[in-house]
């Protein structure tokens, strides 16, 4: 009998849903929503660094997707054995004693607060200090050791406990808060004890500070010379976490109904999209996934006789079976990457948008004729030109940190910055810059990886930005100086979700051989250019003095 899978990828933007065959990997259908609530922007201020998403737009999206999927490949019901979700984090929602999202609860729907703090939300740097101050000084463990060393903004206590202090009726009215991958498959399943519900190791080991050495989340001691909130909400949360090869429940009738699925249909645990890339582009030992769209996030995993008791530092956690069970997973990564150039495009087009879109001359036709070229050909005609700039012409240094620095040494005070700029600048020149920049960011992660031991020797990209510009991805290789393989599949976070899926129905024993059989094969592999290596490597050091200049700024800045 045909058995296959449902892989749900949450992004920033939108959610795809694929449909996979378990006996060979062969995508079926595929369906992709783009959040509606999101793209007009609501609840969020990019002035301070907020933005947050409605659970609707999650809500619809899921329902939309796999109702598509299963429409468009026509399988039975019966023959779906198995769902995984996941999703970007750390992106935490408060939920209510009943289990349900705050945001949908009357009297909560237009508040910013009750809602998803997505991964890129920024608001509680402040309070990342705080815990990364009192981590060092409290006289007891430091529970920031296994993340890295440093505990960031973008990450789950620093944002529960931001919204602590800015809004006390958010907090009087949540039970509970879950990252959004447990709360989708908590929303799917016919588990809804939220005490018994088995919440996400990937999740809970690289954002919440969990480990098993001192028995699960912080100390409640700890949380509360934080805020007594913190201490009284541990109680309300987990102690137990489980990985992505585990049954969290099955399908409930609400949810099969609405899905055109049956209750037999299992419900895995939940985890994080990069870490299930990773799984779909068959990670392995010594190999660097790089998982690259708005953002990037770097896994990596290894044997736990390798990394044994030893931390790796600045980098986003290291957690026993958050990719792969069995084994330790890593995660490094920049907090902007195809974002940098999105802000580029969105500085230049300014005056398209505000000006020439908005001119009498013009038809409604015509404008929106204009626009649909605009839109399709500019990142392209930028890199096809600055590709063509020789490397003896002199171009900017940029630095990557639009939206701070996440490794090495998460710091999401710090702030981007451009010198060198001439008469002789044009467009291009300022784009090359900024695609070295995200090239040099990645170059510190690789970097700080094998200063702390951890050996790599192969690169694998996956996501829209590996696929779509060779530009990037061969400037990438010449950076790095290594080999460059391309994930053929678009959809590897989702392929991999679905991988776990096919583990959790008992389709296939475990993780690496469900891999092996269902993930990516690769489209393209980029070789540095020995012409250029050294070259980059010169460009490299300007990188690092602006960054280091920069990094002093912004610290005497800071300094009370």
């Amino acid at each position: 009998m045909k058995a296959y899978v449902i892989g749900l990828d949450y992004g920033s933007d939108s959610v795809r849903a694929v449909l996979i065959d378990t006996k060979n990997g062969a995508e079926l259908a595929s369906e992709v929503f783009w959040y509606p609530r999101w793209r007009a922007q609501k609840y969020c201020r990019p002035e301070i660094n907020q933005f947050r998403q409605h659970p609707l737009d999650h809500i619809e999206g899921l329902e939309h997707t796999i109702r598509a999927v299963m429409k468009q490949s026509g399988v039975s019901p019966e023959t779906v054995k198995g769902i995984c979700i996941d999703t970007t984090g750390s992106s935490p929602m408060p939920i209510a004693e009943d289990g349900t999202a705050l945001a949908m609860v009357p009297g909560f729907e237009e508040n910013p607060n009750a809602m998803m703090v997505l991964w890129k939300d920024h608001t509680a740097v402040k309070e990342a200090n705080e815990i990364n101050e009192l981590a060092r000084s409290w006289g007891g463990e430091d529970y920031t050791k296994y993340e890295g060393g440093i505990y960031s903004s973008e990450w789950f206590w620093a944002k529960i406990l931001h919204v602590a202090r800015e809004d006390k009726t958010v907090i009087d009215a949540t039970h509970t808060w879950m990252e959004h991958c447990d709360y989708v498959t908590y929303l799917l399943a016919d588990e809804k004890d939220l005490e018994k519900f088995k919440r996400s190791r990937c999740a809970a080991g690289h954002k919440a500070m969990w480990h098993e050495s001192w028995g699960g989340l912080p100390d409640a001691a700890f949380l509360a010379k934080l805020d007594a909130y913190l201490a009284s909400l541990r109680g309300n949360l987990y102690d137990e976490t489980y990985t992505s090869d585990e049954v969290a429940g099955h399908l409930n009738k609400e949810w099969a109904s609405k899905l055109g699925l049956t209750t037999n249909t299992v419900i895995a645990v939940g985890t994080f999209d990069a870490h299930a890339g990773a799984v779909g582009a068959k990670v392995d030992h010594h190999a660097l996934v790089r998982v690259m769209g708005t953002s990037t996030c770097d896994i990596m995993v290894s044997s736990n006789e390798a990394v044994g008791d030893k931390t790796v530092k600045g980098i986003c956690g290291q957690v026993d079976g958050s990719v792969i069970p069995g084994m330790v997973g890593l995660e490094a990564g920049q907090s902007a990457f195809g974002d940098v150039l999105a802000w580029f495009k969105s500085v230049l087009q300014w005056p398209i948008d505000n000006l020439v879109l908005n001119s009498k001359i013009l038809s409604e036709e015509q404008k929106a004729e204009l626009k649909a070229e605009v839109e399709s050909k500019f990142i392209r005609s930028l890199a096809e030109q600055a590709e063509n700039i020789p490397l003896s012409e002199v171009v900017p240094v940029a630095l990557d940190w639009v939206n701070g620095r996440r490794t090495p040494d998460a710091d999401q005070e710090l702030k981007s910055a451009i010198s060198g700029i001439s008469l002789g600048t044009k467009a291009p020149h300022i784009f090359k810059s900024l695609v070295n920049a995200i090239c040099f960011g990645s170059k510190m992660i690789v970097d700080r990886f094998e200063e702390e031991g951890v050996k790599i020797e192969t690169v694998i990209g996956i996501g829209g930005v590996a696929r779509k510009s060779p530009f990037i991805m061969q400037t990438l290789a010449n950076v790095l100086n290594m080999p460059i393989k391309v994930a053929e599949s678009d959809q590897a976070p989702a392929l991999g979700a679905a991988i776990y899926a096919a583990v959790a129905s008992g389709i296939h024993e475990n993780v690496i051989e469900a891999s092996k059989v269902m993930g990516s094969d690769f489209e393209a592999e980029y070789f540095p250019q020995s012409s250029q290596v050294e070259v980059y490597a010169k460009l490299l050091e300007d990188y690092k003095q602006l960054g280091s200049f920069v990094e002093e700024q912004t610290n005497k800045k800071n300094k009370p």
